[in-house]
């Protein structure tokens, strides 16, 4: 099994984050299966204090994974973008975006923007 690639947490401390292992309770599966989620970069994890976490606005209400999310990030990898840089651009705030930011505006109506948005950046 290949390691899990964490990334560097270039996101600011206020930024809300939850474990791993509550991420896997929150899905109803095993913790590997969120492992094996980030290897597949379905979802980006980083270590904060040594501990692997993910954003919180990554899940939805229900705690599941926010949809349109993983096909986000392919979309932002396949056009060059690494990890930190995609966490970056996720959380940099952006007035013309419904809650200020592309992850915000995930949560709301605005997700298609946001695709469109990310898929003139990767190509």
């Amino acid at each position: 099994m290949s390691a899990i690639p964490y990334c560097d947490d270039v996101l600011d401390r206020s930024v809300p984050v939850v474990q791993l292992v509550d991420v896997a309770k929150s899905l109803g599966v095993a913790t590997s299966r969120v492992h094996q989620m980030v290897r597949d970069r379905q979802l980006l994890a980083f270590k904060r204090d040594r501990v692997p976490v993910l954003p919180e606005a990554f899940l939805d209400d229900e705690g599941n994974v926010l949809k349109g999310l993983p096909g986000l990030i392919a979309v932002l990898h396949d056009g060059g973008y690494e990890d930190d840089e995609i966490l970056q651009w996720l959380f940099a705030e952006d007035d013309s975006l419904p809650g200020g930011s592309p992850v915000a505006a995930m949560h709301t109506q605005s997700a298609r923007e946001v695709m469109r948005r990310a898929q003139a950046l990767a190509f």
